[in-house]
């Protein structure tokens, strides 16, 4: 049933800033902008190996009550170095919500707060590594 994630939404009061402050993050630009003048009320950047979506969508649009607090679901992206991705994104403003943690041999995790409000989780994980690996041979 569950074949792959297609689109990670994150909100944001400022949707320009969040742009900016991702394509800082992710090192790209949107490859999508709603609307097309004016302020975006929607971005989206395709990410990594795999071209995920990570959409940014104006919190008046949350399905949800948003609260002070960060919390809800927290999505993992996969690092090369937890420590180092931690490091960069606190000194982008980021705020530390879960120091580096190792969870089992190949798998560490971490997570920091982004300048909007939302959890965004790293980890180290050799299963995915293993993954990729596989579908770079066949």
């Amino acid at each position: 049933m569950l074949r792959g994630f297609t689109t990670i939404t994150y909100f944001a009061d400022d949707v320009a800033a969040a742009k900016d402050w991702y394509t800082k993050v992710v090192g790209i630009e949107a490859y999508f902008v709603r609307p097309i003048e004016g302020p975006p009320a929607y971005v989206e950047f395709r990410v990594g190996d795999y071209q995920h979506e990570l959409g940014i969508l104006d919190g008046g649009f949350a399905p949800h009550d948003r609260s002070e607090q960060p919390g809800g679901v927290v999505t993992y992206w996969h690092v090369d170095d937890i420590q180092a991705s931690v490091d960069r994104l606190l000194s982008l403003g980021a705020t530390l919500h879960e120091k580096p943690i190792e969870r089992g041999p190949g798998f560490v995790t971490a997570s920091v707060v982004d300048p909007f409000g939302n959890i965004l989780g790293l980890m180290y994980n050799q299963h995915y590594l293993d993954i990729l690996a596989s579908k770079s041979r066949g």
